[in-house]
């Protein structure tokens, strides 16, 4: 048997390879659907959610702040999301998914789940619920405020 490369047995590395294929694979769908890889998971990380602030947006779709605010240009002139004032920090500006936004997204949340669910289903739902659980938990404890995130860690996708 051979040795291990260190890349093949190295978190990070495994993290962004499961994360590319499966990612990937669903992209192709999201493409299909009109959506570019950005604008799904800006609406993605909205959808269902309370307002957040852009620089929250940027980290949780992996990416950079300027790209997020073009996409939030476009897709507000579509009607898709709304910017929102900060109630107590004039510096911050909200962001919120909108009816309109959320009925074009919601038909492609259920593909998404479904993918998931054909990903996940060799591992038996415990060990998906486990694994997703201590990937939540690993986010909670690695997690920069937005300022703090490295660029060179962010995607710059579009």
């Amino acid at each position: 048997m051979s040795e291990l490369r260190f890349v093949d047995d190295y978190l990070p590395a495994l993290l962004a390879q499961a994360s590319q294929l499966i990612s990937s694979e669903f992209h192709e769908v999201a493409r299909k659907h009109g959506f570019s890889v950005s604008e799904w998971r800006v609406m993605a990380s909205l959808a269902g959610g309370e307002a957040i602030s852009i620089g929250q947006l940027a980290q949780v779709t992996v990416t950079k702040q300027p790209t997020v605010t073009r996409l939030l240009d476009r897709m507000e002139a579509r009607g898709q999301v709304e910017r929102l004032p900060h109630e107590s920090d004039r510096r911050v500006t909200l962001v919120r998914i909108t009816r309109k936004g959320s009925n074009a997204v919601e038909h492609l949340m259920e593909l998404a789940r479904e993918h998931e669910m054909r990903v996940l289903e060799p591992f038996g739902l415990q060990r998906a619920e486990e694994l997703k659980s201590t990937l939540r938990h690993i986010i909670e404890l690695h997690a920069r405020t937005p300022g703090d995130a490295p660029t060179d860690a962010i995607n710059e996708e579009e």
